[in-house]
């Protein structure tokens, strides 16, 4: 423990004792090749940028290890929100919108989560905190389905009148979904809890208003949604705090 500044650790120690670390644990798991996870192998030119802009090796091997950030799960939401694009344009109905925030709350819960994710380990001992590593990755994940979003909904013209209208609310669906899985420690709860608030959202505003496009069109929801994020931001942040007595 440091007492009034004394010993404290040179400027960048602690991103060259992260670049060590990564470089130890990779070299441990080439021994293996075969049976080594992904998490262990380097990542190419995105986690060198990444390591660069984040001033963290460790940092940047989490943020590109992120579930909801591998290629099958960008594949996947990428289809999801063409075919929402697709039926857009056959029917009218602005289906993107619908579809974009339950994306993210599911991509966002995945950014979380011990037992499945494959750099947990090492997030146990970098010198940056669960709640940094979960900023990053929530911010990543929650600007790739954003930029998805905003991607099929201009290719479908019929969304574009609602196209901001939905950011809102997916920022409080994936508020939602990332407090349940930090308070739960469970990625999957995380999940169902942001569709589930999502669906109720829906169909409330489907009863109320008689149009399942007023839970992303009706102006009055900006308050209640913006309140819903902060709340549950707050638990998130809460919930990854450092307690009290550790370093």
């Amino acid at each position: 423990m440091n007492v009034g500044g004394a010993g404290r650790a040179p400027g960048g120690f602690e991103s060259r004792l992260e670049a060590e670390l990564v470089k130890v644990v990779t070299a441990r798991g080439a021994v293996r090749p075969g049976a080594a996870p992904a998490v262990w192998r380097r990542q190419g030119l995105v986690e060198r940028i990444a390591g660069r802009l984040l001033r963290s090796p460790g940092l940047a091997r989490a943020l590109v290890t992120t579930p909801s950030l591998l290629v099958p799960w960008l594949i996947a939401s990428t289809v999801v929100l063409a075919a929402g694009a697709g039926v857009t344009l056959g029917t009218g109905q602005p289906l993107v919108a619908l579809l974009a925030p339950a994306v993210a709350a599911a991509g966002i819960a995945y950014a979380y989560g011990p037992g499945i994710d494959p750099a947990w380990e090492l997030s146990r001992s970098m010198a940056v905190s669960d709640r940094t590593v979960l900023l990053v990755r929530a911010l990543g994940v929650f600007a790739v389905d954003a930029g998805l979003g905003l991607a099929a909904s201009g290719a479908s013209g019929a969304a574009l009148g609602i196209t901001f209208g939905w950011l809102v609310p997916m920022t409080a669906v994936c508020a939602l979904a990332l407090a349940a899985a930090t308070v739960a420690r469970s990625a999957n709860a995380g999940v169902a809890a942001g569709l589930a608030g999502w669906t109720i959202t829906v169909l409330s505003g489907q009863v109320a208003d008689g149009r399942f496009t007023a839970a992303v069109s009706d102006t009055t929801l900006i308050l209640p949604y913006l309140a819903a994020a902060a709340i549950c931001g707050a638990i998130a942040a809460y919930a990854t705090r450092i307690p009290r007595g550790t370093s």
